[in-house]
């Protein structure tokens, strides 16, 4: 979707549709590293030196770099 076709929707509907994407976005991070990272990584989630689990903040903020990250990749390609 191009930014001119977001801009139509207007402000609320912006907010709503970002809103709605990080939150997508912290429910993939912990699922993600629920069932991925103990099944790649069991000998450091044993001895500590990773969480088996993350909190919600944790994936919040996750989830705010990998938006940010996507949207560096947006700007340097156009």
């Amino acid at each position: 979707m191009k930014l001119r076709n977001i801009l139509m929707l207007g402000l609320p509907a912006i907010v709503l549709w970002v809103a709605g994407i990080f939150v997508l976005g912290i429910f993939l991070i912990k699922w993600f590293w629920m069932w991925t990272v103990p099944g790649l990584f069991p000998g450091a989630v044993a001895t500590g030196l990773v969480a088996a689990k993350i909190s919600w903040w944790t994936a919040l903020k996750l989830s705010v770099l990998v938006a940010l990250l996507a949207a560096i990749t947006n700007i340097s390609k156009s």
